[in-house]
């Protein structure tokens, strides 16, 4: 059986180490690829998918797209307006395992208590962010981004959510030690907000895993407060994902394990 990710670009992502290490550990004989496609290929390439395939996951830019081909999509990624995920059966099922991914992650690094949150960027991924941190106790969320059209668009979701969203600037933001922050945008965007943030407080969450700890993590290190890097996301998103596609228990320690290798790697 197959299974791929896809995206543009692809060569950097590890989840072929991720899904590969599930399969060898469950005993199953499918492969998993890195394949580069872009959202003007998208829909050609999915209508190649025959019976031997279990499922996709989507990166960065199909997110949006994918809607065009699910037949289904799960009430999460509706929410969230993004889809990572696509198994098949009898019909293409869409579904959205970033959110898991992020709640996961920072529950395996902190039992703080958490009301508000801090969010850098305003894509796909922020967008899920919002619905994580719902799940997570959020009801305020400060939004930091150069995008206002589509910060418009996460603050519809926080709207359905009862969550309170504002758009800020960075020297509007105050942390304190129930800020859950969560950085969205891709590796050196943030630099620059590193540099500006005032007393940082509470969990940080950064989706940059490579390189770390990103600068951000390290001013959250600098100032003694929890740094979470963005590979245990991108794992727990991966095991959701293994489940959805093979019916299974992901097996977590054997994917970490495999995939702190490759980051040692790198």
């Amino acid at each position: 059986m197959h299974a791929a990710v896809l995206g543009s670009p692809i060569a950097h992502s590890l989840s072929p180490v991720l899904h590969r290490a599930a399969y060898a550990e469950l005993g199953l004989e499918h492969d998993y690829q890195a394949i580069e496609v872009s959202t003007d290929t998208f829909a050609s390439f999915v209508d190649t998918i025959d019976s031997s395939w279990i499922g996709l996951s989507l990166t960065m830019p199909l997110k949006e797209v994918a809607f065009d081909v699910a037949e289904n999509v799960s009430a999460v990624a509706v929410l969230a307006r993004a889809i990572n995920t696509l198994t098949f059966g009898s019909t293409i099922q869409g579904d959205n395992t970033d959110v898991l991914g992020i709640v996961n992650a920072v529950r395996e690094m902190t039992s703080h208590a958490i009301s508000r949150a801090v969010i850098f960027g305003s894509g796909a991924t922020a967008r899920s962010s919002i619905v994580a941190a719902s799940q997570l106790g959020v009801t305020q969320i400060q939004a930091v981004a150069r995008n206002h059209s589509a910060l418009e668009e996460c603050r519809v979701i926080a709207d359905k959510l009862s969550i309170s969203f504002s758009d800020v600037h960075i020297s509007e933001v105050a942390f304190d030690a129930q800020t859950l922050t969560i950085n969205t945008t891709p590796g050196g965007v943030a630099d620059v907000i590193a540099d500006a943030v005032i007393d940082p407080q509470g969990p940080m969450l950064d989706v940059v895993y490579h390189p770390w700890p990103s600068a951000l993590a390290s001013r959250w290190h600098a100032a003694d407060c929890i740094a979470i890097p963005g590979y245990l996301m991108l794992l727990h998103q991966a095991a959701k994902q293994v489940e959805l596609m093979t019916g299974q228990e992901a097996p977590v320690h054997a994917m970490r394990s495999a995939l702190m290798n490759a980051l040692a790697t790198r």
